[in-house]
């Protein structure tokens, strides 16, 4: 079942249990703190039996949210998501938290992100979803791998490149997060040496536009021409079309490193 399905049928539940528990909740105070937090725990339960750990922390935050709606908290909207921005949204939250605190500038990069990428509506509603998942436990394993087993190998590369960038959001990449990100990258399949060209598109080396091309500085000329080749197309926008606009353009950014680190081998070699 799609991850898009099973959010339907969490909001479609979610919807029924809150309205239930409003219509019970009409007489006395006491039965409105009985009723109060039905629905992020019936969400969670939906979620997990159709989602997986994933759906699991759609569900509660959904949950949540409709609590706060229903209590007007805030005005009822409906909220756009496809599989690659839960995914996105998910694995920010547990980098933003590696490290003990979610930081003001990774907050603000991932806001600025959103609102670069979807626009002022989506990424409110964005934000609203990413702050109540930031309350949550977040088991990076099982939900690493649920994304490992749904997602194409082009748009799990591209999710990795986003994690780096939120990780130097405050201007360096700490122990914890880079330790973080190699488990994230493992459980989702994703291979060593494509890891570590992304890696080198952050942490600057001396050898790093190899790595970056997936050669060693011994490599030929013909070697390194044919890998800039194939990184090229590993690592092309076309690749995420299918994600829409907004994430092809994000992408073009890996892209552009690729071609960067070409051109600075083929100027310290004098090769065209």
């Amino acid at each position: 079942m799609s991850f898009f399905l099973s959010i339907l049928l969490i909001l479609a539940a979610l919807y029924v249990a809150v309205n239930w528990s409003k219509s019970k909740s009409n007489s006395k105070s006491s039965t409105d703190k009985k009723n109060s937090g039905y629905s992020k725990w019936i969400g969670g339960g939906i979620g997990w039996a159709f989602g997986g750990p994933i759906g699991a922390l759609l569900g509660f935050s959904f949950g949540k949210i409709f609590e706060d709606m229903n209590a007007g908290r805030f005005p009822k909207q409906s909220t756009r998501h496809g599989d690659f921005k839960i995914s996105l949204l998910i694995l920010s939250a547990a980098v933003m938290k590696a490290d003990g605190s979610v930081k003001r500038s990774e907050l603000d990069y991932v806001k600025g992100f959103f609102l670069q990428n979807f626009g002022k509506e989506a990424s409110e509603e964005y934000i609203l979803m990413l702050r109540e998942i930031l309350k949550q436990e977040i088991n990076v394993r099982e939900v690493s791998m649920q994304i490992g087993q749904f997602m194409e190998y082009a748009s799990k590369l591209q999710l990795l490149h986003y994690l780096f960038n939120i990780s130097r959001a405050d201007g360096q990449l700490t122990p914890v997060e880079l330790n973080l990100l190699v488990t994230i990258a493992g459980f989702m399949g994703i291979q060593p040496a494509d890891f570590a060209s992304i890696k080198a598109m952050f942490i600057k080396e001396t050898d790093g536009a190899y790595k970056i091309l997936e050669v060693t500085p011994e490599a030929s000329n013909e070697e390194v021409k044919k890998a800039y080749k194939d990184m090229a197309l590993k690592f092309h926008p076309d690749k995420v079309n299918h994600l829409g606009d907004e994430i092809r353009n994000a992408a073009e950014e890996k892209f552009k490193q690729v071609s960067e680190a070409y051109d600075q081998i083929k100027k310290v070699r004098g090769f065209k």
